[in-house]
């Protein structure tokens, strides 16, 4: 993007890139077409609605994790629907159940509690049982959903055969950010414990974290895989990617507020890490920031932070080729998935417009935040 368009957009921005969703979609389908399998958006990851039309003729559908994310498939996306929850509330389920294609459950005592209503409300209705491989290779301990005491599926141990009467599928999520070589060694482990049980579903969902637009993804080892699980057991298989979908879509563009020194120049930015990119806290990660390097790599070093009044609100320290100054712009990379998903306004800090680059090279501004979207949320 040329420095008069960056000008002329608010600060702090999430800026989408239509030609790089684009990119992703072709390959992400291509990998549909060549394995037979299905895929869906994980709205946990992305939910920019406004992109759905880009999206659409790619996908078969989102995956929901609960009400709010069922509605919004099923209001903006309208295709599939599979709605899966740790735990179902009885006053929502209906409304769930309605505008759902897959329902699944995290335990037998969630399958026996809402199974029959649900499909009282939508004959059509397949219902599912997420289960736990006990195996995973998961990088962080916080996103493993197979380790020691996860609440996330139900174990070989704690199944009860008596759901499978009504159970028209399995889900299982065991990655997180990985390859098709992990996914391997999750389905010889999910084979091994319930193996057995496969021959009589009608659908296998291997559910996220399958980084399949990553650079130097073995995607032909994923339809292999995926092409082999659909001859051997004659089932339906789904994906569920949300972080590939929106990986390397997009920015987060803030602005040098203030450059402060305390044995360190510290840039103060109009964003924050806490609010507005999370995952580099949580996780940890270093966001990638445009035109700078590692801490001594080019001339001028400088720790960017948030403008919150939390001590920890630092993205990281970069290194520049000339100097800051007030206004500068600061743009953070690859901003697009888990971000404004996990988004808040904590300390009163303004939520990132957000404007998308189309096809065309046109910028639209489809989203501005203000004081009413922190007051209202509030009450």
């Amino acid at each position: 993007m040329n420095q008069t368009k960056l000008e002329k957009l608010p600060s702090p921005c999430w800026l989408l890139e239509e030609s790089l969703v684009k990119k992703n979609l072709e390959l992400i389908y291509d990998i549909k077409v060549r394995s037979g399998a299905k895929v869906l958006l994980a709205l946990k990851g992305y939910a920019l609605w406004k992109s759905f039309p880009l999206l659409k003729p790619y996908l078969d559908g989102c995956c929901a994790s609960g009400l709010h994310e069922a509605k919004l498939a099923h209001e903006t996306f309208g295709k599939e629907v599979h709605t899966y929850s740790p735990a179902f509330k009885g006053e929502e389920i209906e409304e769930i159940a309605r505008i759902s294609h897959h329902l699944v459950f995290n335990s037998p005592a969630q399958f026996h509690r809402f199974s029959t209503l649900a499909k009282k409300i939508n004959p059509k209705l397949s219902l599912g049982l997420r289960v736990n491989p006990e195996y995973s290779e998961s990088p962080k301990e916080i996103y493993n959903p197979c380790g020691l005491y996860s609440r996330l599926g139900t174990t070989l141990a704690n199944l009860d055969e008596s759901v499978l009467t009504e159970c028209e599928g399995l889900h299982f999520h065991a990655l997180c950010e990985q390859d098709s070589t992990a996914l391997e060694n999750v389905l010889q482990n999910f084979e091994e414990k319930f193996g057995k049980y496969i021959p009589n579903m009608k659908w296998i969902n291997f559910g996220g974290g399958h980084h399949i637009t990553r650079k130097g993804y073995d995607t032909e080892k994923l339809v292999r895989l995926i092409k082999n699980f659909k001859e051997k057991y004659d089932v339906e298989v789904y994906l569920e990617p949300g972080e590939a979908i929106g990986w390397e879509t997009g920015s987060l563009i803030t602005t040098v507020l203030d450059i402060v020194d305390n044995g360190l120049e510290i840039a103060i930015l109009d964003s924050s890490a806490e609010a507005h990119m999370p995952d580099t806290i949580i996780m940890p990660y270093r966001a990638e920031v445009r035109g700078a390097g590692k801490t001594g790599e080019k001339a001028y070093t400088y720790r960017l932070a948030g403008n919150t009044c939390l001590a920890g609100d630092i993205m990281g320290d970069y290194s520049f080729d000339a100097p800051l100054k007030i206004g500068d712009k600061i743009i953070f990379e690859d901003q697009m998935h888990y971000t404004m998903v996990k988004a808040t306004t904590f300390n009163g800090v303004k939520l990132p417009d957000i404007a998308i680059q189309k096809l065309n090279g046109e910028i639209k501004i489809i989203r501005e935040f203000g004081y009413e979207d922190f007051r209202e949320r509030l009450s």
